[in-house]
């Protein structure tokens, strides 16, 4: 669960003409901090942060870290999967409203209640999930390892995979493995349509086309290569391709240009003032917001321990087959 340190009413704005970089810098010293942030993450958040990656990469880090304070800027199960792994550690969310439409599509009791008809199912749960569900699975993955996790296990061994059924379905097809899939979708990556790919393929009929695992089956058939976030980064900085159709959260896209600058990457809905390509949860934090948590250490990332102990098993299992 997240717990609110500070009720938001009492948070005060930073001054005015303060330097927020240079503040940031100052407490990240004072408290011996580190920074996480996800790809998808506002640019200025991600140029301040210590570590910048894919929810693989970012759970790594948070296992690995040695700072007493882990500020994560991305959303709240992130966050929650960094204090799972730092039971000692304070764990700082910017704000606490920056949720997660694929988490918030399988709630603890509706998905207890759909495991009981599966009895004898290894439970592999995407990490996009709180806390709670977690603590009922066996495995937890991340769209980078989703694949190699899933061909790791028995193959008579019946699987149920939460809580995304788009990615569900392509490691299905990546492994020749059935599973039972849990109906969650994510609002960005399912609002991407083939009709309007193949429209922006017409007039870009020589960019490669690649997407996120979380996109539709429509589209993925489309796509030159299919990868998380990082695996999308790693496949434009190699490739002697210049011209990219992006199908996934366009914060990706800092990260391109920077290892990229002479490429062309064109997010799918283009840039044409829809914001339908952009994570409402993910834009909540800002470096304001990031520099006032800092400030009076709140909100804090709380979960009771039953709940973390078992969670923990799936989440350290994953990181070991990885």
């Amino acid at each position: 669960m997240i717990q609110h340190a500070t009720e938001k009413s009492q948070v005060h704005s930073p001054r005015a003409g303060l330097d927020l970089h240079a503040e940031i810098l100052r407490l990240k010293k004072e408290l011996h901090a580190v920074i996480l942030a996800h790809y998808y993450q506002e640019d200025e958040i991600q140029d301040l942060a210590d570590f910048v990656g894919d929810s693989l990469g970012l759970s790594q880090q948070a296992s690995q870290t040695s700072a007493d304070v882990i500020v994560f800027c991305g959303v709240h199960f992130m966050a929650e999967t960094a204090k799972i792994l730092n039971p000692a550690k304070q764990v700082l969310l910017p704000d606490t409203d920056a949720g997660c439409s694929l988490a918030d599509r399988c709630p603890p009791e509706a998905f207890q209640k759909f495991l009981l008809q599966y009895p004898g199912h290894t439970v592999v749960t995407y990490i996009n999930s709180r806390a709670e569900i977690k603590a009922m699975s066996d495995i937890i993955c991340t769209s980078s390892n989703a694949e190699h996790i899933v061909r790791q296990i028995p193959p008579d061994q019946p699987i149920v995979f939460a809580p995304d059924r788009h990615l569900g379905r392509w490691v299905m097809k990546q492994t020749g493995r059935e599973m039972v899939l849990w109906p969650g979708f994510c609002v960005v990556h399912e609002q991407f349509s083939e009709r309007q790919l193949l429209k922006i393929k017409s007039q870009y009929p020589q960019a490669k086309i690649i997407a996120h695992p979380e996109c539709v089956d429509t589209v993925l058939r489309w796509a030159d290569f299919v990868g998380s976030t990082t695996a999308l980064l790693k496949y434009v900085t190699q490739s002697p391709q210049r011209q990219f159709i992006v199908l996934t959260e366009i914060g990706i896209l800092h990260s391109m240009r920077k290892a990229r600058p002479d490429a062309e990457l064109i997010p799918l809905p283009p840039s044409n003032g829809c914001n339908c390509s952009t994570c409402p949860y993910m834009r909540l934090n800002t470096v304001e917001k990031l520099y006032v948590c800092m400030r009076d250490r709140t909100p804090e990332i709380l979960i009771e321990e039953p709940i973390r102990l078992r969670a923990f098993q799936g989440v350290r299992r994953m990181l070991e087959m990885s």
